[in-house]
């Protein structure tokens, strides 16, 4: 009796290991990251991209061991605020927001779980953070501010004739606000004059630019979103009237801009991750984690709008003249 109570203990033992080890393997943890991108365009897009790139390399895998939620507003800011309160309902994990609007409707959302943000030129100046070297909550992320300072060296080099620029951008948007500022600045120690052009939603673009055509010799258009978005109306209108177009991004010069000193998107989405990772394995919080930027720029410089606006490149500057229709047709 005794002997075969032994083996039905050692048996039930054996069980009990094998049991423990089937719920350790099934109790690994499976992450919840939300996603409110404000609008689809270039940038933004690649900021996402390389943001899961970013992830996988980590060994976060959509489908293995964390759910990604995406979810995309159209460029609505009432639907902003719709898809954060989903994400903060279905009990994320963590949330990137991609660009200022959905990043201050997610951070109006919630309070506890931890926000990263992205394409967002100034976190602390658009009310998101307490500070940028020491957010102080819930909010953390990277910042795509642009060189704008860089950008209008360029405009100068490529267009050194230039006396008058217009800034496009849509008046409701924080992020540009602060780039016109910056703009304006950067002009002014350059001596050119400069006029604000503001939209304030998709349909105003045509009618705006139109509106720039014989009073400014050059547009400056930021990482605007809105302009962004519709940058191929832009180049549509500007391009054959020759009024050049310096962007404040790759994406923008890809549709029909000139030129850009700017930052890489997919970069900062991947440098967004490596953040998200130390945040979810709980090596960081959001409260003390500075707000990242990425240091590099591409100069980028559109072939077919070079032929077009009949603009001659300075030799120095021919390196970086790229024919996207040549890349695209490969």
């Amino acid at each position: 009796m005794k002997k075969t109570i032994s083996i039905l203990a050692a048996m039930g033992l054996s069980a009990s290991l094998m049991l423990g080890s089937v719920m350790t393997v099934s109790a690994e943890e499976v992450y919840k990251i939300g996603v409110c991108q404000l609008v689809e365009h270039a940038a933004l897009d690649a900021a996402y991209e390389g943001f899961v790139d970013g992830l996988a390399e980590a060994g976060y895998v959509d489908g293995e061991n964390i759910e990604i939620d995406y979810q995309n507003a159209q460029g609505d800011q009432s639907n902003c605020a719709t898809i954060a309160s989903k994400l903060v309902n279905d009990q994320s994990d963590l949330i990137l927001a991609i660009a200022t609007p959905a990043a201050q409707a997610c951070a109006n959302a919630t309070e506890e779980i931890p926000i990263l943000v992205t394409a967002v030129t100034d976190p602390a100046e658009s009310g998101l953070v307490e500070d940028n070297a020491a957010p102080g909550s819930n909010v953390s992320g990277t910042s795509d501010l642009t060189p704008v300072k860089e950008q209008l060296d360029l405009l100068v080099e490529l267009l050194p004739e230039t006396k008058k620029i217009a800034i496009l951008y849509c008046s409701s948007e924080s992020n540009s606000s602060i780039q016109a500022a910056m703009a304006i600045e950067a002009a002014e120690a350059l001596g050119i004059e400069t006029i604000e052009a503001t939209v304030s939603n998709s349909n105003e673009i045509q009618q705006v630019v139109q509106s720039l055509i014989g009073k400014v010799d050059a547009i400056y258009a930021p990482t605007d979103n809105m302009i962004a978005a519709g940058m191929q109306t832009v180049a549509l209108v500007a391009n054959p009237a020759g009024l050049p177009v310096i962007c404040g991004e790759e994406g923008m010069v890809q549709s029909g801009g000139l030129a850009t000193n700017g930052i890489n998107y997919y970069n900062l989405g991947k440098q967004t991750a490596a953040m998200a990772v130390k945040v979810l394995t709980g090596e960081a919080d959001t409260a003390t984690m500075p707000i990242e930027y990425l240091e590099d720029v591409d100069t980028v410089i559109n072939a077919a709008t070079v032929e077009e606006l009949g603009i001659e490149i300075p030799e120095e500057l021919q390196q970086y003249v790229v024919d996207f229709e040549a890349e695209a047709a490969e």
